[in-house]
């Protein structure tokens, strides 16, 4: 055989394995669509539909409405015409209860003389107020005092309870309704208003919108309160995902982030901080000089944040599985072996859970640590044998993995750590779910007052606590409760003192 018949052949063998790794790429590809498309996903919830199902929905753009203007008058002040739009109305057969707050008998007396004080008429108040399935009106009647001798004196009424939203004509009962309607049953405000619509009452989106903001201020406090126990807690489970914001006359996109912190094996606390842009600086921002053990996946701001602090990292094993799980074509042999030890690793964290702390740094020191190592070497030990696309979800999932490595055992060495960050992925499934139906936050500020609502809601909700019932009871407390016991009105420390109450 000549010179020339070798070179062509070899040539064409070259040939033929290079497309041999191009068919393996695009069979990966084609077998990934496949599962999106008709396969069930442990990994990812997607409805399965029928290849009859296979098209596309359009999508009906909203024209923002032009903002009406108006010149004020320099140094003078004019009562805006909102037409109606920003009032309550109430249909006329609502029922009203009447709750009377007089003065105490000793201070329906003049100091000075002793002389009685004469009932004068009244101060009357209307709160819109709620009961599960029901609306009434609440009306306050306060008894005005006067003094008969002495007109300089004044006029005496009780006091207003503190509101949680100053001579807002909402009972804080309707208030809580609210924002339970739209952080945790995710119904946007134009729905809210239209539910209010079909039992007579009308009540602009618009001021709505302004209820919910003012309230998200006004628990701001609580906020904070609970974000300190959360970074004490030593344990933290961080994630971030996309939300869209109003900018004008465009929306751009801004991000939520999630804390999730505290003991045990789904830690209660549950902490969103709203962003708007996903730049590496904010999580220094948002996790301050915590020392604890963090959990999350493998963006590099928190890759950052972990050398410049030299804290204990503990990457998402749930990512790791997803990689390769993901790696349909390639080394299959090796793609199921590693699948099936992760199992074995997450079967182990099962049962190491339902012991003791002891115990469970046992089960993963004895049993886990040494089914990581058997991975780590047959992973290191592929890449350096055989041939791999350069560009698929095989090579990929190798590569993932071995970035990890130095990281990827630090959960067994601490009791309270977890394989996987799990638990701040489904603090952020509900978001995920909302911005389905409320599509995007009106403003910067409606976006913050959105985290501290949705840190309260979601956080009850963890915790098994109703949180229309605890929201409202925090509304009518918070403005009159010493501001060095906040942490009174944290949910869980809520619940352990409501059977008191």
């Amino acid at each position: 055989m000549t010179t020339a018949a070798i070179s062509t052949i070899e040539s064409l063998q070259n040939q033929l394995a290079d497309r041999d790794q191009e068919i393996i790429y695009l069979q990966e590809q084609l077998e990934w669509l496949k599962r999106q498309i008709f396969g069930k996903k442990s990994e990812r919830n997607i409805s399965n539909i029928n290849q009859e199902q296979l098209q596309l929905e359009g999508f009906a753009d909203s024209e923002k409405a032009p903002e009406k203007t108006q010149t004020v008058p320099e140094h003078q002040r004019k009562k805006p015409n909102r037409n109606g739009q920003d009032k309550i109305q109430l249909p006329p057969d609502l029922p009203v209860e009447t709750t009377i707050l007089d003065l105490p008998e000793k201070e329906k007396v003049c100091k000075e003389t002793g002389i009685p004080l004469v009932k004068i008429g009244e101060e009357v108040s209307y709160k819109l107020a709620h009961r599960p399935g029901s609306y009434y009106l609440k009306e306050i009647i306060r008894p005005k005092y006067a003094h008969p001798q002495k007109e300089e004196a004044g006029v005496m009424t009780a006091l207003m309870p503190d509101a949680i939203i100053p001579k807002c004509r909402a009972d804080e009962s309707l208030l809580a309704e609210i924002a339970v309607k739209k952080f945790a049953d995710h119904l946007p405000l134009y729905r809210i208003a239209e539910m209010f619509g079909r039992d007579g009452i009308v009540i602009s989106r618009k001021l709505l919108s302004q209820w919910v903001v003012r309230l998200g201020n006004a628990l701001i406090p609580l906020y904070g309160a609970m974000k300190k126990q959360i970074l004490k807690s030593g344990n933290i489970f961080i994630d971030e995902s996309p939300v869209k914001m109003q900018d004008g006359d465009r929306v751009t996109q801004g991000y939520m982030w999630v804390l999730v912190g505290g003991i045990g094996s789904d830690p209660p606390y549950r902490v969103y901080d709203f962003r708007e842009n996903r730049r590496h600086e904010h999580v220094p921002q948002i996790l301050g000089n915590y020392q604890g053990v963090l959990h999350s996946d493998k963006y590099g701001a928190y890759e950052t944040f972990v050398k410049q602090n030299k804290i204990v990292w503990t990457p998402c094993w749930a990512h790791v599985r997803r990689k390769f799980f993901e790696a349909e074509a390639g080394d299959r042999d090796l793609r199921q072996w590693v699948l099936d030890q992760i199992q074995e690793l997450f079967k182990l964290e099962e049962t190491a859970w339902l012991q003791t702390e002891e115990e469970r740094l046992r089960i993963r020191q004895e049993q886990e640590a040494p089914i990581i190592d058997a991975i780590t070497e047959r992973v290191k030990r592929r890449l350096t044998e055989g041939r791999i696309l350069p560009k698929s979800k095989f090579k990929e999932a190798l590569g993932y993995y071995c970035s990890l490595i130095p990281h990827l055992k630090n959960y067994t060495q601490h009791p309270f750590a977890r394989i996987d960050n799990n638990v701040a992925e489904r603090a952020i499934r509900f978001l995920a779910i909302g911005r389905k139906n409320w599509l995007f936050f009106g403003s910067a500020e409606g976006g913050q007052a959105a985290a501290v609502l949705l840190s309260l809601i979601q956080t009850c909700r963890g915790l098994k606590i109703n949180p229309r019932e605890y929201l409202e009871d925090v509304f009518r407390r918070l403005m009159g409760h010493n501001a060095q016991k906040l942490d009174e009105l944290l949910p869980d420390r809520w619940r352990l003192e409501k059977p008191r109450q």
